[in-house]
């Protein structure tokens, strides 16, 4: 009997549907997956595998003894139990982080160089005091650049006027400073004792946002060798915002995953994080098996670490606040089973 089983739709609702059902999703999802990111679907017994996670009525879903990964986070904590310091214990020893983020609550790096001196006060107490490896993280952040808050035109209000070589200039300026930020505040928190620096959310304004994230991470990896580097994308997709940008001859709009994680490690970069985002409307199952499909080409040519972003809204994970544990569970479950990563 074709029972209904209840699951999630991407944004955390609660849906009945039946062991079919699902598997229609999963095939749908993987579909679409593979054709817009010109990838190979998920084989049969991938299909089979994800519908019997979703299927099931169990409250969790975990992976099988000896298939864990690694916990990585962009931002450990939100300041619900005191200090930061005291928010990266939490992690450490009761959420069971494997390493550990410290952040400053404006997550843009043109905000840290103002304040520099301080966070890297904070990040030689932390080192202190936790054991899992600390990094530093905040995101490129390539608009706060543009007018009125930032020194260059904004290429927003440029591009509607059709002004687009005026708006590419504008970008290619942008990059120069985010690049300058984003080495600076590197060299500080290197030398207050910092295991590495995160670039969370590269490519959210762009082909520009991409190219000078790739920059930064090569000045940097090539002044300090020994540093980690996380670099985590903003979404499957690079946006062509400038649109001709390329790096080491490579054109950086319009690349899906692989093509990320290949550039991000010619540049240095220590471990890549894609990014799928959810669709709201449809299942999880669906959402999951799309984000396998196109995650999956990445493990093929990795020689770095690949964590899959499962945070709240990408992966699969419900765009909710608090995303339900039956659901998370099952997300990690999948990515861990079908991907075969290193971290999540």
């Amino acid at each position: 009997m074709d029972r209904p089983v209840r699951t999630r739709l991407g944004d955390g609702s609660l849906v009945e549907m039946t062991p079919a059902e699902i598997r229609e999703d999963v095939l749908a999802g993987t579909e679409i997956g593979a054709r817009r990111a010109k990838a190979p679907p998920l084989t049969e017994a991938e299909v089979d595998h994800l519908v019997d996670i979703f299927a099931s009525e169990a409250k969790f879903s975990a992976v099988d003894m000896g298939d864990e990964v690694c916990l990585s986070f962009d931002g450990s904590g939100n300041l619900d139990v005191g200090s930061r310091v005291d928010e990266l214990y939490s992690y450490q020893s009761h959420r069971g982080a494997d390493m550990l983020e410290l952040f400053a609550i404006d997550y843009s790096y043109k905000a840290i160089k103002t304040m520099l001196s301080y966070e890297a006060a904070q990040m030689k107490t932390a080192q202190l005091n936790v054991i899992a490896p600390l990094q530093y993280g905040a995101m490129p952040d390539l608009g706060r650049y543009s007018m009125p808050d930032g020194p260059v035109p904004n290429w927003s209000e440029l591009m509607p006027l059709g002004k687009i070589a005026e708006a590419r200039d504008a970008q290619v300026e942008a990059i120069d400073h985010a690049v300058s930020d984003m080495v600076y505040v590197a060299e500080g928190m290197w030398e207050a004792g910092t295991d590495g620096m995160d670039f969370d959310t590269a490519g959210a304004a762009g082909d520009g946002d991409f190219l000078a994230t790739l920059t930064a991470i090569e000045k940097i990896k090539g002044r300090y060798p020994d540093i980690g580097i996380e670099l985590g994308m903003a979404s499957e997709y690079v946006l062509g915002m400038h649109g001709e940008l390329t790096y080491k001859g490579r054109r950086l709009a319009g690349m899906w995953p692989k093509e990320q994680l290949e550039v991000a490690q010619e540049a240095g970069a220590t471990m890549f994080g894609p990014a799928v985002n959810v669709n709201t409307t449809k299942s999880v199952a669906w959402n999951v098996a799309r984000a396998c499909t196109v995650i999956k080409p990445c493990m093929d040519v990795a020689e770095i670490p690949v964590h899959p972003n499962v945070g709240m809204g990408v992966g699969g994970v419900p765009m909710s606040p608090y995303p339900p544990a039956d659901a998370v569970s099952r997300v990690s479950r999948a990515m861990v089973d079908i991907l075969k990563c290193d971290g999540l």
